[in-house]
């Protein structure tokens, strides 16, 4: 995705700029042969037919050697047209280009020249009685072929990958700028119909029954030399969303999120010439763990799956790619934390992706993330998370009405450590309590159709998800809570269970590489109350940028208003001392009670229906 080629010199080991002039040198030598040649053929008409009189000649005589002179000058046309080829190849070889590995930057070796060019069969190389005008020693000569390493992952087309770009062009490229814009529009018919049009627990669905920009991003990448640079805006429902789920922003000042907040990507670097290449990145760059892109033009769906959609979608930090062998690429990461603009305890995290593709058919990506803190207000608490996908096209015929299959299978596990968990709970500690289970497990299958060369496609999958100790699980966004603030109405304490499977259907309409009309059914099931029910999840007389007092507190209502009750984590509901007493509803237990504190309408079950256009060029 958005990934740059860097070439240092041309394929005859000059420099650009020696190498174009001397292959334009040649090119202009070759032009003024062939015109002097033609010349010189035309100006001898009449004295040959002069001397075919004095000298009588036949006719066949002259026949054959005019058809010499223009199978000569037919090849001095091919050698020509091979120089140009060379020059060409010279200027497309040392111009940017995109590869579209996931998160990679790929560079480019010298192209490799032409082979010397040879005559057509039935045509003679034997020199024609030539014009005085063009030397005999005038040879056009085919400087070597490169030997230097293949670009990494540059065999084969994989614009077929999920999460994965399908652009094939880039054609307002420039030589230092290649240019990127995204437009991502929906419409989301969820059939809870919450009465505030909210949509909870993802990450790229986030209002029903209304047309919403979900990204607009323009940037692209810079590059001179071996320095280059990219960048991507986020404006929509992304430049909002996003930063919410960051609660490394609540430690220390200068409010990261909103520094932050329009930007998908922007990161810096250089690229060596060893191996087959290696960069070297600084700045927010995007996260591959979970396989589907950030950006929903590049998926095979738009609401991915939990182990996609619970996983970070951007890095903090630094990363280096090693790109080991022309189908292996190692990339460690030094970031402040897990989908975090900054670090939530003391300690960074530590990552690294590691892509193979064996055959052209087969990619394998594995992402691993461990020793960072990750937990705010838990210093001690480390994460571990293991993230292994197998992308696999098993059927490729062009020819065919059905010209395309590919499936993808996406495994993750991991869980938390220190303050209270531990990865297999029940572990005892020195003050007597037992540590609970705080893990992640969870998988997602998809396969995906195309048809009619492309212009078509079907994709069905789904998955599922264990997380006790919700620790992954998106935070609903209940009266405007973030990860900052929590809510009391979905608690993230350890030992809280969540269980969860999903399952879409998706067609793409794609009359250009550049636009995709998608239409998806997706259903959703939580075993615990989770997704957003027809009352909606904001208390009335709040909103997403006003909530009713603080996110973190149960609210009192009374007589249809929304008040803030002071109380929040770990208070009873009924009782003394509960939400309900200071509500005003007593100190007894019952519905009644109840009846006097606002809840969110929180269900079971999510169906809904998704209308995009998206675009990207």
């Amino acid at each position: 995705m958005r990934l740059a080629r860097f070439n240092s010199c041309c394929p005859y080991g000059l420099p650009e700029k020696r190498c174009e002039m001397r292959l334009t040198g040649i090119r202009m030598l070759l032009r003024v042969a062939v015109a002097a040649f033609v010349g010189t053929i035309l100006m001898a008409g009449p004295k040959a037919v002069l001397a075919q009189d004095a000298t009588t000649p036949t006719t066949q005589d002259n026949q054959k050697t005019h058809e010499e002179l223009l199978r000569q000058i037919q090849l001095l046309q091919q050698q020509l047209d091979a120089v140009q080829k060379q020059l060409d190849a010279i200027k497309n070889a040392n111009s940017p280009t995109f590869s579209t590995q996931h998160n990679t930057l790929i560079p480019s070796t010298a192209a490799a020249a032409p082979a010397a060019t040879s005559a057509p069969a039935g045509v003679s190389t034997s020199a024609a009685p030539a014009p005085t005008v063009v030397a005999s020693s005038t040879a056009v000569t085919q400087p070597p072929a490169s030997t230097g390493p293949a670009a990494p992952f540059s065999d084969a087309d994989w614009t077929w990958l999920n999460g994965n770009p399908r652009t094939k062009d880039t054609p307002m490229a420039t030589k230092y700028f290649i240019p990127e814009i995204r437009v991502d529009t929906n419409y989301n018919l969820d059939f809870n119909h919450p009465a505030d049009d909210t949509i909870g627990g993802s990450s790229e669905i986030f209002r029903s029954q209304e047309v919403q920009v979900e990204q607009l991003g323009v940037g692209g990448d810079f590059l001179i030399e071996n320095v280059h640079a990219r960048f991507m805006t986020q404006f929509g429902m992304y430049s909002v969303t996003t930063a919410r789920n960051d609660g490394s922003p609540a430690r220390g000042q200068w409010d990261l999120d909103n520094a932050y907040r329009y930007v998908s990507e922007a990161y810096g670097g250089y690229h060596w010439n060893k191996m087959h290449g290696i960069n070297l990145d600084a700045g927010i760059f995007m996260s591959y763990i979970g396989l589907f892109s950030y950006y929903n033009f590049d998926n095979w769906a738009y609401q991915p799956s939990f182990v996609s959609s619970n996983t970070p979608w951007f890095f903090n930090g630094v990363r280096g790619q090693f790109f080991v062998t022309e189908h292996l690429k190692i990339e460690p990461w030094f970031i402040n934390g897990w989908q975090s603009y900054g670090r939530f305890n003391s300690k960074p995290g530590l990552g690294g992706q590691i892509k193979w593709t064996p055959t052209k058919y087969i990619n394998v990506i594995s992402n691993n993330y461990g020793y960072g803190e990750d937990s705010l207000g838990n210093p001690n608490r480390s994460r571990l998370h293991t993230d292994n996908s197998i992308e696999i096209k098993y059927y490729d015929n062009p020819a065919k009405t059905l010209d395309k299959m590919a499936f993808s299978l996406t495994g993750d596990a991991g869980c938390e450590t220190g303050d209270g968990v531990s990865c297999h709970g029940n572990s005892p500690n020195s003050n007597g309590t037992v540590n609970q289970k705080q893990s992640f497990l969870g998988w997602m299958l998809y396969n995906r159709f195309w048809f009619d060369k492309d212009r078509y496609a079907l994709t069905v999958g789904g998955g599922q998800i264990n997380n006790p100790g919700r620790y992954l699980v998106l935070l609903p966004p209940i009266n405007g809570a973030t990860a900052i603030t929590g809510t009391p109405y979905f608690t993230e304490n350890p030992g809280d269970q969540f269980h969860a499977t999903d399952g879409t259907v998706t067609y793409d309409y794609m009359p250009s590489q550049y636009i995709t009309f998608r239409t998806e059914y997706g259903y959703r099931n939580a075993r615990e109350p989770y997704w957003t029910g027809r009352g909606g999840i904001t208390p009335p007389g709040g909103t997403t940028s006003t909530p009713v007092g603080n996110p973190a507190d149960y609210l009192c209502l009374n007589n249809g208003v929304a008040t803030d009750s002071g109380l929040g984590f770990g208070t009873p509901l009924t009782g003394p001392g509960s939400v309900a007493a200071a509500c005003g509803g007593g100190t007894g237990i019952g519905v009644a009670a109840l009846s006097h504190i606002w809840f969110p309408d929180l269900r079971h079950d999510e169906s809904k229906i998704t209308f995009a256009i998206m675009v990207k060029f």
